[in-house]
């Protein structure tokens, strides 16, 4: 596993790196470095086919300096870089690193990089997605680690009930983040392991925000170009500058004239996962059918357990609505992931059902 730790002033001076992976930051930072104007970002594709976006210079300033205001890292904070650069996440960290002046030490993105022995020194911030936070959770030595540290950054999907109780655990503050490529990174904020639960995201500084007729949320500010960014997150405004993420608008199926979500699904899928059995990845989908439209199912990666699956429905029988029960599971090898980690729910059902 190699590292490499920098700083600003000495990307102006030092030779390159070798590895692909830390060689797109440097390019990254030489091109931020020299004044560029515009940079090209990925989107994750999870939502929906990947594409490039243009983001201007100071969009990217902006959203640096508000994370670092609402979490408190001054100039001179050590950071740890394990997420993928060349998305949102793991670039931001490049430019938070860069304006801020943090010293940046980057590692291959991997399910637990606080298991490398060179990163025994405790970090002032980190952003994790869920995958590595539970993989971190779960491990004494990398546990520790993450307890020395200064803040934690959690994003990229969501955070499951279980990882939710696991991080109540955590000494360290640990925020979860509500963003987007087009928002540039997160636009607001809630901690996972408040003294009080905080059920509701807080919205940074200078963003605008509102509910279009549908009830899902739009954003603006100075971070999005003054552009209204409309998005398909059903949400509940709680305050005057906090809301609850109910679900995705798109993740709702209408299954013989009945409307279900599939994040509430999921959600209690997941109380109903058997305690003597490690929870698996899994997520609710549809499969046309000609009597209902849209059957809900669910895919489970794993090898197939009657067992689970009679468990699941018996228990999910007495918290959900009677249309509300999976009418099928399939256990399937592996779950498609996109470059940044999550489900891709569409090409894994597409996958499944064009065999």
């Amino acid at each position: 596993m190699k590292i490499w730790i920098t700083t600003k002033n000495s990307i102006l001076t030092e030779p390159p790196p070798e590895h692909p992976e830390f060689l797109v930051a440097y390019h990254f930072a030489q091109k931020w470095l020299n004044g560029a104007e515009e940079f090209s970002l990925k989107t994750s594709g999870s939502t929906g086919i990947p594409k490039i976006i243009t983001i201007r210079r100071n969009q990217l300033a902006v959203s640096a300096r508000m994370t670092a205001t609402a979490l408190d890292l001054p100039g001179g904070s050590r950071c740890l870089i394990c997420l993928n650069v060349e998305y949102i996440a793991g670039l931001m960290m490049v430019v938070r690193s860069l304006v801020m002046d943090w010293e940046m030490t980057f590692v291959e993105p991997s399910s637990n990089p606080l298991l490398i022995p060179e990163l025994s020194k405790p970090f002032d911030f980190l952003a994790l997605v869920p995958l590595q936070l539970s993989a971190i959770c779960g491990n004494e030595t990398s546990r520790a680690r993450l307890e020395a540290c200064g803040k934690v950054l959690v994003g990229g999907a969501p955070v499951s009930q279980t990882l939710l109780t696991e991080t109540r655990k955590l000494s360290v503050p640990v925020y979860q983040s509500y963003g987007m490529t087009e928002t540039v990174s997160h636009v607001a904020l809630r901690r996972l392991n408040a003294p009080v639960l905080e059920e509701d995201y807080t919205f940074l500084p200078e963003i605008d925000f509102g509910t279009d007729d549908r009830q899902c949320l739009f954003v603006r500010g100075e971070v999005t170009d003054f552009q209204l960014v409309q998005t398909n997150d059903l949400v509940e405004i709680t305050s005057e500058r906090t809301f609850k993420w109910i679900g995705r608008l798109d993740s709702i199926i209408n299954s013989g004239g009945l409307k279900i979500q599939l994040d509430k699904i999921d959600q209690k899928m997941e109380e109903c996962w058997p305690n003597d059995t490690p929870l698996l990845p899994f997520f609710s989908w549809f499969e046309p059918d000609d009597r209902l439209g849209q059957k809900l199912i669910v895919f489970v990666e794993g090898e197939k357990n009657s067992v689970i699956e009679k468990k699941i429905l018996h228990t999910l029988s007495q918290k959900v609505k009677p249309f509300e029960v999976p009418k099928a599971f399939y256990f399937i090898h592996e779950i498609i992931k996109t470059p940044t980690g999550k489900l891709n729910k569409p090409a894994t059902a597409d996958l499944f059902f064009t065999k």
